[in-house]
């Protein structure tokens, strides 16, 4: 083995698109003697951007994982899209690694999405850079850039080479921690004053260099070395780093810091798996090392038409050889390991051994999804996987050639499989089958995907906005379902009550301790009650005295299921409701399932028409960055679409960030007019909040267009 836990390195580069981080990621590889030539994205020689939809697009679709070997460590980088369109395979890459290079362009400054990457990374513990690059570029207010920067993600951003020159005029950086004797003419900073904001930033995570700094005492050199991991670790440091990938400067210089400084899987935060022990699950923190049992996660898969599925891992723990048979601890599913490569882009190195902390890929080993954890033994634990955005854009699909019907549900659901920001469903009332997706360009790129991919042509129609039903009141209901014909007839009678059903609630526990309990229903049946928490839905069987029989009470249920996927008032889902079934009648010769299922869906209905029964409509949180001079036409353009600011705040000289919620109905064209109101200038990112009841007005618009078809076959 070339190299031990303590010897890895795994970073990812994120933040915006169009800082550069592509072009970085070639450069480093390059500077790293992994290369030959710096690779260019711009004419599809990038190592990073190897994707013909990447290559045509001209930005990242996918993270791409490459690796370097460099004055003893191994670097596995993790390239990350910058685009919030694409931020489900972002997401996963943070959990793949320590640390987490933010990428940002001297020019354009923080932007959208740096902002919430950085956010996703401090709340994972990550050690945080930043790299401000394109320091060539024109129009750069560096000293403004340094306040932003300080203002956005604290006091610990400390540049630990400053920069000679800006713009055309930059020529190179001189290490703030080495100085030279004499100060570079045309330097943009005091060095002096960067090193006092440096021990600064050192004394917040060090008791020792805080008493020297306070009594005024000299810190040597050494002693600032030795507490720079320590306040990388405590986040009381965040090192800058300046550089150009055009004039190719201050790459060896972040190349040898990132190698320094940033942490190994020892170092860093560790993940937590939630280890069954026998009376339920107990939270066990991972110990990076080779001798522990070998286990692995998940974060990113991809179906080739040669290799079939292809899994990146992360190694928590452990070492894997060659042959070993893996687990797939969601599911138990095992695997004979055929092998597993060391990733460089589209190129993979068979390999016979890694260890805790190297990142991997492997084949055929069906059903792995981002965030699986894989071991060599069923009940190792699983790692908590976090929740993507709600991807809240939708189309209703179907394919262009009648030959590619059977194949179409297949094709779509291989990739959703590799990102988890796309969906797929078929529609309960409509029929139709609806991806959804984070914007109108993410479902550009999936259907460009599915074309280059698999030769699959979709059409689509207007996208449908998942309004939601659900109701403010109890009711009751009940039916008496009779028919008589030739032969056996159908019989059965089901009261039902029901109830709105707290939000607050998400799983099956949750739902018997704080609402299906004895206390609120004396008569409960736990045995034959159930919670689901797609649709925050409880059913109840509170059935005394055999009034319903027992091997009825399955069909009540599957009753009520079938009213919350047609809905009651406009056609939608039916979500946070209980139903409580209390009393019926049946017939020993008549009565069926399909009897008291008919019986439940019309008490069911009935119940809802007797409550107070209301639309949902999702709300989303907006951001939008456009010019300082545009802001009153951007908010009022937001006020037309029912949105409620709720923040304000500058980004560099001639930009604003407006923070507000909107109802996702009134956006379909707000990324249109937006640009138009700014000249293209503007942009915006969009995620899902919460659902909330439709204004009255706009509620009787949507019912009106609905046409609700209750097909009880009756």
């Amino acid at each position: 083995m070339s190299h031990h836990v303590e010897d890895i390195r795994n970073i990812a580069l994120v933040g915006h698109g169009a800082s550069g981080k592509t072009s970085l990621a070639d450069d480093l590889l390059f500077h790293a003697h992994m290369t030959n030539r710096i690779g260019n994205p711009d004419d599809g020689t990038s190592l990073a951007a190897f994707d013909e939809e990447e290559k045509k697009r001209k930005f990242s679709i996918d993270t791409s994982v490459l690796y370097w070997d460099h004055l003893g460590h191994r670097v596995h980088l993790l390239d990350t899209p910058g685009y919030p369109d694409f931020i489900g395979a972002s997401l996963p890459a943070l959990d793949a690694v320590e640390n987490a290079v933010l990428v940002i362009s001297a020019a354009a400054g923080i932007q959208v999405n740096t902002r919430k990457m950085f956010r996703e990374a401090k709340k994972k513990g990550l050690a945080c850079f930043v790299v401000i690059n394109k320091m060539d570029a024109d129009n750069i207010d560096f000293e403004h850039l340094r306040y932003s920067l300080v203002q956005t993600f604290g006091q610990g951003c400390v540049l630990f080479n400053a920069p000679i020159g800006v713009g055309p005029d930059f020529n190179g950086v001189v290490s703030v921690i080495n100085p030279p004797a004499q100060e570079p003419a045309g330097c943009l900073v005091k060095l002096a004053d960067c090193r006092t904001e440096l021990i600064q930033a050192l004394a917040e995570a060090d008791e020792a260099l805080a008493e020297k700094f306070l009594m005024d005492q000299p810190i040597s050199h050494e002693e600032m070395v030795q507490a720079i991991p320590k306040a990388i670790k405590a986040g009381h440091l965040i090192p800058v780093f300046c550089t150009s990938v055009k004039k190719d400067l201050g790459i060896d210089e972040l190349l040898d810091g990132l190698n320094n400084l940033a942490l190994s899987p020892k170092e860093g935060k560790r993940p937590k798996v939630n280890h069954p022990n026998g009376h339920g699950l107990e939270e066990i923190e991972i110990e990076p090392c080779e001798e522990a049992p070998f286990l692995a996660r998940v974060f990113k898969t991809y179906h080739d038409k040669f290799l079939g599925n292809v899994s990146f891992l992360k190694i928590l723990s452990g070492k894997v050889n060659p042959h070993q048979p893996w687990v797939n601890e969601r599911n138990s599913l095992t695997c004979k390991n055929s092998g597993f490569f060391l990733v460089q882009g589209k190129q993979q190195t068979p390999i016979t051994e890694a260890v805790a902390g190297d990142i991997i890929a492997i084949n055929k080993f069906e059903d792995l999804h981002i965030g699986d954890t894989v071991g060599t033994a069923p009940g190792q634990g699983t790692v908590q996987t976090d929740r993507f955005p709600m991807p809240m854009y939708g189309l209703a699909v179907e394919p262009k050639n009648r030959t590619d019907e059977q194949k179409i549900s297949s094709c779509l659901h291989k990739v959703a499989e590799e990102d988890p920001t796309f969906t797929v469903e078929r529609d309960g009332q409509t029929k139709e089958m609806v991806i959804h997706g984070i914007s109108q360009l993410h479902l550009d790129v999936i259907q460009s995907r599915l074309k280059r991919r698999f030769d699959l042509e979709l059409k689509t129609h207007e996208p449908k906005i998942p309004y939601r039903e659900t109701i403010l009141t109890p009711g009751e209901g009940d039916f008496r379902h009779k028919k008589q014909t030739g032969g056996h007839g159908q019989f059965a009678e089901v009261h039902v009550r029901i109830y709105p059903l707290p939000r607050s609630i998400t799983n099956e526990a949750q739902f018997f301790q704080d609402f299906a309990n004895k206390a609120h229903f004396e008569k409960i049946r736990k045995d034959n009650s159930s919670y689901d928490p797609v649709h925050n839905f409880g059913f109840m069987d509170s059935v005394v005295g055999g009034t319903i029989p027992n091997n009825f009470i399955p069909a009540v249920e599957k009753g009520c299921r079938e009213v919350l996927v047609k809905g009651s008032l406009a056609g939608y889902w039916i979500q946070d409701v209980a139903v409580e079934a209390y009393f019926g009648k049946d017939h020993p010769v008549d009565s069926s399932e399909q009897a008291f299922r008919i019986a439940a869906r019309k008490a069911f209905r009935l119940a809802l028409s007797r409550a107070k029964s209301v639309l949902l409509e999702p709300i989303v949180n907006v951001e939008v960055t456009c010019p300082l001079n545009r802001t009153g036409e951007i908010l009022g353009l937001l006020n037309t679409k029912r949105a409620r600011i709720e923040n304000q705040e500058p980004q560099g000289q001639d930009m604003v960030v407006i923070q507000a919620k909107a109802p996702l109905g009134e956006l379909s064209q707000f990324a249109a007019e937006m640009g138009k109101t700014t000249a293209g200038q503007g942009y915006f990112s969009m995620e899902f909040s919460h659902y909330e009841p439709t204004p009255p007005l706009v509620q009787q618009q949507i019912m009106a267009k609905a046409s609700v078809v209750h097909d009880d076959d009756d």
